[in-house]
């Protein structure tokens, strides 16, 4: 009982250093998915367009044929704040935006039906749009028959050329990613009644070249604007690595508090081994009157203190792994136990035996043989 309450720090130390960096590990997967699935080669451009200083798409587009070695697509996006009607139904929290044709690869969508917007859609205005897989099935039953529909967006109406592909894996719902219009800008641009365009999204060839992307686009901004502050250009895989820095420092921070539990747990070890060497004295001067050397006492302790740690990280592993499944499971994560942690963990756990072990033991392999026999 004294050896399993010795461990009990141990235990609950490791299963804490598992639970807490897996989890920690678990949540960053989550947020690094949500951020995939916002596309980390996409580039978003916010412009505050003045009379004196404005960057029109024309411009905009220039500049992107001249880098089309480092840039992908290029659409703009026109936010139109309406709402949707057909018939006698009206979606209020359908998104609306007015997009090019390079938009459907930007967003990384497939088409169920149909086609997508085309250039000569937005050189005639067109009031035609691609909708989503929920907004087809809400208001018309399927993607086949949305086709050839149409809607009305902001009194105009528009004709369904194109349904996106279900994007949501569970249930729809309102304001859901399958929950869009999208319009050629051409038209969203008259419908918000402004004639300039305030935000733009690219794509990049290269990944690793997000950082000078950026930059590219920031320096032909500069030389318009004159102000920093009148633009921003944010590259969604800046912010993931961002991102990813901030929660590596919370797991890191998380598991240094968890292994405070075992520095204590190592206290426990010692006072518990002072005491058994108190205990023991006379069968150390036993031992020794027989010939046993000082480093033959000094193992025999030092083990004894590793087994207790030793098995205490066994059991705080085993814990600390069906734990961190069920904290997961609470908290709508994919969690396992992680292999760094595990392997950390369990370490330290026989280091701790073996260094906090070591001073109990000296002391035993330090006893004068004859004062040994004589204790009581």
């Amino acid at each position: 009982m004294r050896s399993f309450l010795t461990m009990l720090g141990i235990i609950i130390g490791v299963a804490s250093v598992i639970i807490l960096v897996s989890i920690v590990n678990a949540y960053m997967s989550y947020m690094t998915e949500s951020f995939a699935s916002l596309g980390t080669n996409r580039i978003s451009v916010n412009m505050v367009n003045l009379s004196t200083r404005s960057v029109s798409d024309d411009e905009m587009y220039e500049f992107y044929e001249e880098h089309t070695d480092v840039f992908d697509n290029l659409s703009p996006v026109v936010s139109v704040s309406t709402r949707v009607k057909h018939g006698s139904d009206t979606m209020s929290s359908t998104s609306v935006t007015g997009v090019s044709e390079e938009y459907l690869d930007i967003m990384g969508y497939d088409l169920a039906a149909g086609r997508n917007i085309q250039y000569s859609d937005l050189i005639s205005r067109q009031k035609v749009c691609v909708i989503g897989y929920y907004v087809a099935s809400e208001l018309y039953g399927s993607a086949e028959n949305a086709l050839g529909q149409t809607l009305k967006v902001g009194g105009y109406a528009y004709q369904v050329v194109g349904v996106a592909q279900r994007q949501s894996e569970d249930a729809m719902e309102d304001g859901g990613t399958d929950d869009f219009v999208w319009l050629p800008y051409s038209c969203a641009v008259k419908l918000t009644r402004n004639a300039v365009i305030n935000n733009y999204t690219f794509t990049i060839m290269d990944l690793s070249a997000a950082s000078d992307a950026s930059e590219l686009i920031s320096d032909f901004l500069l030389e318009t604007f004159k102000d920093e502050d009148l633009f921003s250009v944010t590259a969604m895989s800046e912010m993931l690595d961002s991102l990813n820095s901030m929660i590596a420092m919370v797991s890191a921070g998380l598991g240094g508090i968890a292994g405070i539990s075992l520095l204590v747990a190592g206290v426990g070890v010692m006072n518990i081994m002072l005491v058994s060497v108190t205990e023991r004295t006379r069968e150390i001067g036993i031992r020794k009157a027989l010939g046993a050397r000082k480093g033959v006492i000094l193992q025999q302790f030092v083990i004894e203190a590793a087994v207790q740690s030793a098995l205490g990280g066994i059991i705080g592993i085993l814990i600390g792994s069906v734990a961190t499944t069920a904290v997961g499971k609470m908290a709508g994560l994919d969690a396992s136990p992680t292999p760094g942690a595990v392997l950390v963990s369990f370490s330290v756990s026989v280091a701790i035996g073996l260094f906090f072990g070591y001073a109990p033991a000296r002391r035993a392999a330090g006893l004068n043989p004859i004062d040994a026999l004589r204790s009581e």
